[in-house]
């Protein structure tokens, strides 16, 4: 039992690196194997697919994730400065939340989508409460949110390698993330 659960583990951790590397599509089940050091018949058995495998790796990833991120809604600005840690602490993962994105279609993965709503919830009920500004629907602060705290990880296109005129040092963009979601939370609509 022990055997077989040391070679499942190698299995995962050597498809975490090729499926951040290439995706779904680009990854080669023989690499995998080969990398683990197993048969590619044993991945098969375990898996049953290199899909199966993928959304494996990727709900166990999201789990740790979930659990070491807690939101907080109250903490929007101290909520988007963890998670640009975690990004940049976590390059294979946000590459490989990448290629799902890409080639996974949305509804795949419903604990996502439930641990969003969970969050859009949340956000709402602090913008109710008037402990955040109205400005931006709650969704949109969201998204927003979780896209400047992860713009410089390994996955976003126009990270650090971008704007070689931009401060690269992760205290000053920490910094930055959590003072612009800060103006986030804070902005209310203008009376019209």
């Amino acid at each position: 039992m022990r055997n077989a659960e040391a070679s499942r583990e190698r299995i995962l951790e050597a498809a975490m690196a090729e499926f951040s590397a290439y995706g779904i599509a680009g990854a080669r089940v023989d690499r995998i194997a080969k990398t683990a050091g197993c048969n590619k018949n044993l991945i098969y058995i375990y898996f049953e697919s290199k899909e199966a495998l993928f959304t494996t790796i990727l709900r166990k990833h999201l789990t740790r994730v979930y659990e070491e991120l807690a939101f907080a809604p109250d903490d929007l600005p101290g909520y988007a400065e963890r998670v640009f840690d975690f990004a940049l602490a976590n390059p294979d993962l946000m590459r490989l939340m990448a290629w799902s994105g890409l080639e996974q279609p949305p509804e795949g993965m419903p604990e996502r989508g439930a641990s969003r709503d969970g969050k859009v919830a949340a956000l709402e009920q602090e913008q109710l409460e008037g402990r955040a500004g109205n400005a931006f629907p709650a969704g949109f602060l969201l998204t927003t949110v979780m896209t400047l705290a992860t713009a410089w990880s390994a996955a976003n296109p126009f990270g650090p390698s971008f704007d070689p005129q931009a401060s690269t040092d992760p205290e000053t963009l920490r910094k930055n993330i959590g003072r612009a979601v800060r103006l986030l939370v804070q902005a209310d609509e203008p009376d019209a």
